[in-house]
């Protein structure tokens, strides 16, 4: 029978766990809705509430994802609670440093970069299984953003070149609806993807405990608490990183919404569907890009900023290695200090840490109110700027216009 100690750090895991969970809901509400809202598509505040809700329904679609994090990476059987608390903390400092700096880094590889460093430190090599996070991880990491990019280049021109002669309101207002309900996909493919990460974490943590038998499903509250909790993280918005994403790598439009949108829903569903814990940031960023290069491909001027989608790609390249290294001080402090008490001790630091980098957020504050702003080159919006009206990128042998009509909203 678990002692009163093992239950308080058991405590602690879950806690850290959901918090985790809330980060990536605000943290990745960009990947769903980041272009919908750029093109006028959807009211900011309308989209974060639709994608917040279809998170929790896609989180109980299917359970392939949880079981790969929790059996395909460690050795469960070399984990122990405190080794999984320094792991979630790592990630999720991770999570709230790259959403002040407005980076749409990957959930996903903070969290399995922030339990591999702890397991190593605690276990040693051999309870990491290098075969699962090479062929689990790695591998789809380094092919999706070039799948989604390739794929969404094709979309994007052949709408373009579809759509071209006909009259730009319909046209616009057409690729408008569709946005809604490809944006929607996204949102449950980030749900079946992203929720059950957290989910195969606190598994672990239950069966290090003693709680739960190697062999055993995730429980139903595991499945419940972990959809809430991304859930709500999504509907709080995630204004710093939906910025970057909609505004920072090239002008969306509703056709290059709707080609984003499509293509990340498709590759995020199939990989869920094949078990692969992909990051949705680095599809939807492919996507994004593809769709500037599309729209170039179709004949018209687009601006794609490779320079943005660099330090994108570098902060990917430094997500395993950073949130495994704070990862491993957690564990490193918490076993110096020793027992219950440290696990507390770092626990306690960790939210002090979280609390000053969510300060620091408000001085250069990103919301609802500017998160559409026009994009000069750097995360906070210039003092005073209003959102942009709805932008249309020009397509072929149509007049250039600025639409004015009212972007969709649920119940309108």
């Amino acid at each position: 029978m678990a002692s009163m100690a093992e239950t308080l750090l058991l405590i602690l895991v879950v806690t850290t766990a959901l918090a985790f969970d809330f980060t990536n809901g605000f943290h990745d509400t960009a990947n769903a809705m980041a272009t919908s809202v750029a093109s006028g598509a959807l009211r900011p505040r309308v989209a974060v509430v639709l994608s917040a809700g279809l998170n929790v329904v896609g989180a109980f679609v299917s359970l392939s994802v949880a079981a790969t994090i929790a059996k395909g990476i460690v050795d469960s059987g070399a984990i122990t609670p405190a080794v999984v608390l320094a792991g979630l903390i790592g990630a999720v400092l991770w999570n709230l440093l790259t959403w002040l700096l407005g980076i749409p880094t990957s959930s996903s590889h903070a969290l399995v970069g922030g339990v591999v460093g702890a397991t190593l430190v605690a276990a040693g090599t051999g309870a990491v299984l290098g075969e699962g996070l090479v062929r689990k991880v790695l591998l789809p990491a380094a092919v999706a953003p070039f799948v989604a990019l390739a794929v969404a280049t094709l979309v994007a021109a052949a709408i373009v070149k579809a759509t071209a002669g006909m009259n730009g309101a319909s046209r616009d207002r057409a690729l408008k609806i569709g946005q809604v309900g490809s944006a929607s996909l996204v949102s449950l493919a980030h749900g079946t993807n992203d929720a059950q990460k957290t989910m195969g974490i606190i598994t672990l943590a239950l069966v290090a405990h003693g709680s739960l038998g190697k062999d055993d499903g995730t429980p139903v509250w595991v499945i419940v608490s972990c959809a809430l909790a991304m859930g709500i993280g999504t509907a709080m918005g995630g204004w710093r990183v939906m910025r970057t994403l909609g505004k920072g790598l090239t002008d969306i439009g509703p056709a290059q919404g709707f080609a984003a949108e499509t293509t990340a829903s498709a590759v995020i569903m199939i990989s869920s569907s094949l078990g692969f814990p992909l990051s949705t940031t680095q599809v939807v960023t492919g996507s994004v890009l593809g769709t500037g290069v599309g729209t170039r491909v179709g004949g018209v001027p687009a601006p794609v900023r490779w320079s943005v989608g660099g330090r994108m790609a570098l902060a990917w390249l430094a997500t395993l290695p950073g949130a495994g290294l704070v990862g491993a001080l957690a564990f490193w402090a918490s076993n110096l200090l020793g027992g219950t008490a440290g696990a507390l001790t770092v626990f306690v630091l960790a939210a002090l840490v979280a609390f000053v980098i969510w300060l620091l957020s408000r001085r250069a504050p990103v919301d609802a109110g500017n998160v559409t702003a026009e994009w000069t080159g750097s995360l906070a919006p210039v003092a005073g700027a209003v959102p942009l009206p709805d932008a249309v990128v020009p397509l072929p042998d149509v007049v250039v216009t600025v639409e004015t009509e009212r972007p969709l909203s649920l119940g309108a």
